[in-house]
């Protein structure tokens, strides 16, 4: 099976391609504060309209629950494409509108029409058969853009895949599908992986595929909480997962028998309140007290952590090691994003996923030190966690 990239055709001229889109984009009062998503489609809208096709995007934006959200609709996206683009850019309201298929066909080569959001109707997240031929209707070819969407059946990845017989990954889905696939399954080696963030359970799968492939595997953040529970700890009011504690077991105990490396935190920042800490130290593990949690690794694990990074041919990360977002707790994330970025820099490939890595290290500057970024948060953890991903399945060709 493989999958046909947009460059692996050619007949674009006088087409209509419809393209699924990733514009779920952070907004504040009507405008896009960051259009980093919106960016990374250009590629690949701009080289099937340098081939003579015409383009249709479409996207969802929030979670307006199947009902028109005005302040969810896709109008600033419009606007801020026809900056990017430097034209004119037609705008369809109402999706279902047989006249508005119409005049989105009659449109010569070249011309740019954005859907308005897709999650205004019910069909789209209800993977409807009926709502995705509609959409059909709107293109001659289907390219998925929109990796982040691509763990989901929704009616513009998965069921639209029914009418399409031409079906194609852009060159952001390509790239996300080849770092995630091909690094995981057949990473250069050292391979180590770096998972934090605050919960278990949205990462078991990931670390259940990952022990059996990584030879070094860091787990920091509130979820190493858990598995220091399972040794028995005395963890204090840190963050951690009761009913995950068997799983965090489980995990260890697997590691145990694997050719991998397991490392946990010896020591950690703590505070006795993370939004106005009055007290502020750094203890070894088991010395944490009930009064107080533990919100960010300590210096001793950064070391132990940055010495074990140090050679890796392959790293993928994903979470932070702490609350970030507070500067007193951000340390041991920005030491372990310059740990990888220095790997990085010698020839390692980095891959990061995951919303809260993104924002590490766009918060430290640091987004462009690393091989990889990947725009899928929980799309990214299914794909590392071995799961079915129903808009990528759809493209897959014998």
């Amino acid at each position: 099976m493989e999958i046909l990239s947009v460059d692996k055709y050619e007949n674009y001229k006088d087409k209509t391609v419809l393209i699924r889109c990733d514009y779920n984009v952070p907004m504040q009062n009507g405008k896009i504060t960051d259009d980093t998503r919106i960016i990374k489609s250009m590629e690949t809208l701009k080289y099937i309209l340098d081939r003579g096709a015409s383009v249709v995007l479409m996207s969802h934006l929030g979670k307006p629950e199947g009902k028109k959200v005005k302040k969810l609709s896709l109008l600033p996206v419009k606007k801020h494409l026809e900056k990017l683009l430097g034209k004119k850019i037609g705008f369809i309201e109402d999706i279902t509108d047989k006249n508005s298929i119409k005049e989105v066909k009659s449109k010569k080569s070249g011309a740019v029409t954005l859907l308005e959001n897709l999650r205004f109707y019910p069909g789209e997240e209800k993977d409807d058969e009926s709502f995705a031929k509609i959409l059909s209707q709107y293109g001659d070819i289907y390219v998925n853009e929109a990796f982040s969407v691509s763990h989901r059946k929704h009616a513009s990845v998965h069921a639209i895949g029914k009418f399409f017989d031409l079906k194609l990954a852009g060159f952001l889905m390509e790239k996300e599908i080849e770092y995630l696939k091909k690094y995981i399954d057949d990473p250069k080696r050292p391979f180590a992986a770096v998972i934090g963030g605050a919960k278990i359970s949205s990462k078991i799968d990931v670390l259940m595929n990952l022990i059996e492939k990584v030879d070094i595997l860091l787990i920091g953040g509130g979820m190493a909480f858990t598995f220091l529970k399972a040794q028995r700890y005395e963890i204090g009011k840190s963050i951690f997962e009761e009913d995950k504690v068997p799983v965090a077991m489980n995990i260890m105990n697997y590691a145990g028998k694997s050719e991998g490396m397991l490392l946990l935190p010896v020591d950690a920042v703590i505070a006795d309140d993370i939004e106005e800490p009055g007290k502020i130290k750094k203890v070894a593990i088991n010395k944490i007290p009930r009064n107080m949690a533990g919100l960010d690794i300590g210096p001793k694990t950064e070391e132990k952590f940055i010495s074990a990074l140090i050679g890796a041919k392959t790293i993928l990360w994903n979470g932070p090691m702490g609350v970030f977002e507070k500067k007193e707790f951000s340390h041991g994330t920005l030491k372990i994003a310059r740990a990888i970025a220095e790997e990085t820099a010698k020839g390692a490939i980095s891959i990061l996923g995951g919303g809260d890595t993104i924002s590490a290290v766009n918060h430290f500057g640091m987004y462009n030190k690393f091989t990889h970024v990947s725009t899928g948060g929980g799309a990214s953890l299914d794909f590392m966690g071995g799961k079915e991903m129903p808009g990528i399945e759809i493209l897959k060709v014998c």
